[in-house]
């Protein structure tokens, strides 16, 4: 409202409000508040025509009324009848009372949108500017209805004058968000596009605004905004200060704009080769200017230069395709995590997490890790302890697991109740998913349990247990260290649950110490029976009865306690009915008997990890949190190469413990579970039967439901729509097994795949990135007629319906039959929002995902070189670099490829060779690499030989796309 002055005529208005501060009680304001609504009242009823003036004045008094929160039921009329007024000021305040007062079910909303249409008509900028405002901050679906298809051409119209389309732009932007359904797409949308190389920055900011909002929804209408969004912003991050003066904020040019522009590219994947060297030096810009000595001591100052610098790294990491850019802003915000402003050492933390998430700087965040672990003990703000937990697991690998878990320990003691569940969440994960030495992952849940016993769920002492059971090198141990901890005066409840359970299995292994003789285990466990929970004892009942079978000698012992009162007339049915079962069991039953009955628990088939799905419902609705997991990839995990295992040497398999965060193998249909070995896979006895996996078994067919795999799932249609053009990200899992596929405004593909010999599993996420449900949900795979003779594909049935901000999992089976030359194809359909959906990407299933590296000499490898001599057995490619030639990176790409990386083969050390085996069902194909790069040309050479033409040529195409 303006200002009260006696300039301004009202003198009646400023008398009021005089009054109204002027009172010493509410009862003495109400009192005076009635009597000017009498007043006001008559006034509107009189005989007497009122001026402009007087209405004005009036419908002011009404509205502060109103404002100090009394109703205000009469004036509506007046205030309408102001909006035709031809005076700025009566007009003004007509359009404030309505925006404040009347409703979108008001019976005079036909005469405002009247006189707003006049306005809008009258070309007359301030007047459009008014009514313009009046409809965003109504907002009602009666405006979008009457204005969503005149507010465009508004803003699209070459007379319009600039603060007319700034306004037009901000109300179109208010009316799509509350109606979008109303605000129809048309012509004006190429043309809005084109505001962005406006020469006035207001109204390049609003546009900038509504076209990242439309652009969410529509991606494809607006995707001609990429090149002029980063056009200017490469005019602005260039400009000095001077240059932008109206726009420019404490020596920062146009930091809004730059921000928005930032963040409607992150609408977008990363642009064609010219439009990306562009943004690349935008980028790199920003950076730089980031390293410059600051300006200005004022914290407006670095408010803004850190805004634009932090959004140019979301656009960076969401990029995820330029390793120098990632490894700068890594650096940039590890200068921050030290900085003393509060504000910045959060975000920082908070950016690291994502970009820990990427192969290209995943190294460079871990070079961090004293930083953030100090951080994590010195800090004194909660939340900024906490993005350091999570930054800490984010980093974490199996490099630096056991210093990360104990760190995590460590904290945990003196840690905030309120993060207290999900560091134990986070530590259970961790020491699982890296323990290559499964006494140290006892010995740390067992720790965990002590440290924090009452926020360890049942999902982490369930899994303690499963594990336990289905490793025979470490029952021994188990036993040992649970009878030890028992000792402790003081047990929480859960370490007594996992002593119980693990003595009750394995305490004979031990029993033959005169210091864990069977009678000491027992008196032991019996003597925190009256300490625990109802559950709790039941299961200490049960470990008694295991006892009987296990140590015949403390039978009677047993008896004794089960037969007695506290037992048998036990208050609670379900501790009354066990002891009077197990004491009748023990008294009846024959040796053989109970000895069958009471056998040791078999191994339990595994399943997806229940401890990942607490700590994602732990951490809110709405986060995609598998598909932001699985696009971490270590250089080590691609496709399967050399890992440390345990009790072994070297293998060529992925490392058994890569897989345990719930993106175990599939199903084995008519499978029985696999025995105890060194390398079974981690496994939740207590998740989701119907996720239940069994490990691949290389070169057997009982992978595979049946010899015949085209299941219903698996069709050889061509998909309705074209596949969606996403070579690039297609191209970028030929060397990597794990990331992101697909992604726009509605639904995120993320893959997770795993390949051994001429089998593999993949695990496609799909992700519903919106707020409302998708219906009738249909992943299809779709194999030509040709690729299905090669390549033998099972998918398993997703559920039809997709909550929002939820995923769902879905299962392939693969079995490479012969080579083949193709990608299948995912086709999705599912309706959203009544819309039908329908969209088609390329599984990135290629030849080389069933490569198995082989390592041979200098003298082996030219010899087979030379054998492969036929011209139709090698494909040669020269061709110009497309990434920087890092030696390091290329290092990666092969072995990610798939082939062993040959060391001091080649005699010009500067080139690079390999060699591998593609495993079919049907034969075996060797394959030798070269590759020359030549970095005074910036140009490369690459040459493969194998036995088949074919092969060579696909190979050659798949690796020529890398560099």
């Amino acid at each position: 409202m303006p200002a009260v002055s006696k300039g301004d005529g009202m003198r009646g208005l400023a008398v009021f409000i005089s009054d109204i501060r002027n009172c010493k009680s509410k009862e003495a304001e109400i009192k005076r508040i009635n009597k000017e609504l009498a007043n006001i009242r008559s006034k509107f009823k009189g005989d007497k025509a009122l001026d402009g003036y007087s209405k004005k004045k009036y419908v002011c008094k009404l509205l502060f009324i109103f404002l100090l929160g009394h109703d205000i039921d009469f004036g509506h009329m007046e205030a309408v009848n102001l909006l035709s007024s031809n005076r700025y000021t009566e007009k003004q305040i007509g359009y404030l009372f309505i925006s404040v007062l009347v409703n979108s079910n008001s019976e005079l909303i036909r005469l405002i949108n009247n006189a707003i249409k006049n306005d809008l008509a009258s070309r007359n900028p301030t007047f459009m500017g008014l009514a313009l405002h009046c409809i965003a901050n109504v907002g009602s679906r009666e405006m979008a209805e009457a204005f969503a298809g005149e507010i465009p051409k508004i803003l699209v119209a070459g007379d319009t004058m600039d603060s007319v389309k700034q306004s037009a732009a901000l109300c179109l932007l208010r009316l799509y968000r509350t109606s979008p359904d109303l605000v129809p797409m048309g012509d004006w949308t190429s043309r809005v596009v084109h505001l962005l190389n406006d020469q006035h920055l207001g109204v390049v900011t609003a546009a900038t605004s509504l076209i990242t909002t439309l652009a969410q929804k529509n991606p494809e209408e607006f995707k001609t905004s990429v090149s002029l969004a980063v056009s200017r912003l490469s005019r602005i991050v260039t400009s000095a200060s001077t240059d932008l003066q109206d726009y420019t904020y404490y020596f920062v040019p146009a930091p809004w704009l730059s921000v928005k522009l930032l963040r409607l590219l992150q609408c977008y994947p990363p642009p064609d080769p010219a439009v990306r060297g562009r943004l690349t030096e935008c980028l790199e810009t920003i950076l730089n200017k980031a390293q410059e000595p600051p300006k200005s001591k004022k914290v407006q100052h670095s408010n803004a230069k850190n805004a634009v610098l932090f959004e140019a790294i979301s656009l960076i990491i969401h990029h995820d395709s330029e390793p120098n850019l990632l490894v700068r802003a890594c650096n940039q915000l590890g200068q921050f995590l030290q900085h003393r402003e509060t504000n910045l050492r959060y975000l920082a933390l908070e950016s690291m997490c994502t970009l820990a998430s990427s192969e290209f700087s995943h190294e460079a965040v871990k070079t961090h890790i004293e930083t953030v672990i100090n951080a994590l003990k010195t800090e004194r703000d909660v939340s900024v302890r906490q993005r350091a937990v999570d930054l800490l697991y984010a980093m974490c690998d199996r490099s630096n697991a056991q210093q990360i878990v104990a760190e995590m320990l460590n904290y945990l003691e003196t840690a905030d109740y309120s993060i207290r569940e999900e560091i134990v969440l986070k530590v259970a994960i961790l020491a699982e998913k890296y323990a290559v030495d499964y006494t140290w992952y006892v010995d740390t849940i067992l720790n965990l349990i002590r440290i924090a016993g009452d926020y360890v769920s049942e999902e982490v002492w369930y899994r303690v247990i499963q594990i336990v059971i289905n490793r025979d090198d470490v029952q021994g141990y188990a036993a040992k260290t649970v009878f030890e901890a028992l000792q402790a005066p003081a047990c929480h409840e859960n370490l007594v649950k996992v002593g119980g359970y693990i003595l009750g299995e394995f305490g004979n292994l031990i029993a033959g110490d005169p210091r864990s003789s069977p009678l000491i285990q027992f008196n032991l466990l019996h003597s925190k029976f009256h300490l625990c929970s109802v559950p709790t004892r039941a299961l200490l009942l049960s470990t008694y009865i295991k006892f009987v079978n296990l140590f015949p000698e403390i039978k009677t012992t047993i008896q004794d306690v089960l037969r007695s009162d506290s037992q048998l007339k036990n208050a609670d049915v379900e501790l009354q009915q066990r002891a009077v079962e197990y004491l009748r069991l023990s008294t009846i039953a024959s040796t053989d008997i109970l000895a069958t009955v009471l056998e040791e628990m078999p191994p339990f088939p595994e399943r997806e990890s229940s401890i990942l799905a607490k700590l994602k419902k732990k951490k809110g609705p709405g986060t995609v949190t598998d598909l932001e997991e699985i696009k971490k990839e270590r250089s080590s995990d691609m496709n399967g190469s050399a890992e440390p295992a345990l009790n072994a040497t070297v293998v060529t398999t992925p490392s058994p413990t890569e897989d345990l965060l719930g993106l175990g193998p599939a199903p084995v249909t008519n499978s029985p579970p696999p025995p105890p070995t060194s390398d079974i896979l981690l496994v939740d006895v207590f998740a989701n039967p119907a996720a239940a996996v069994a490990p691949l078994a290389p070169g057997s067919d009982d992978n595979f439901a049946s010899p015949d795999l085209a299941s219903s799932e698996v069709v050889s249609e061509e998909p309705a729509d074209t596949v969606h053009d996403a070579d690039e990200l297609f191209h970028k899992f030929v060397c990597k097994n794990n990331g992101v596929l697909f992604e726009n405004q509605l639904l995120q593909i993320g893959l997770k795949s795993e390949f051994r010999q001429n089998l593999g599993r993949m695990f496609i996420f799909y992700g519903n990135k919106t707020s409302t449900q998708f219906l009738n949900f249909t992943p299809t795979v779709i194999c030509s007629d040709d690729l299905q003779s090669s390549l033998n594909l099972q998918t398993k049935p997703v559920d039809p319906t997709v909550d929002g901000g939820a995923q769902v999992q879905q299962v392939v089976n693969i079995e490479c039959v012969s080579d083949f030359m193709e990608a299948p194809i995912l086709n999705i359909q599912f309706r959203y929002g009544g819309t039908f959906q329908n969209l088609s990407v390329k599984l990135p299933i290629t030849l080389n995902k069933f490569f198995q590296p082989t390592e041979m000499s200098s003298q082996d490898f030219f010899q087979r070189w030379k054998q492969l001599s036929n011209p139709k057995q090698e494909v040669q490619n020269i061709f110009k670099a497309k990434h920087p030639m890092d030696a390091e990176i290329t290092k990666a790409k092969i072995i990610g490829f798939g082939s062993a990386l040959l060391e001091e083969v080649d005699p010009n050390p500067a080139n690079f060779v390999g060699a591998g085996i593609i495993h079919t069902k049907t034969t075996q194909i060797g394959c030798l690499l070269r590759l020359e790069p030549n970095l005074q040309a910036q140009m490369y050479r690459l040459t493969l030989r194998t036995s088949k033409e074919a092969v060579s040529q696909r190979l050659c195409e798949l690796l020529s796309e890398q560099f």
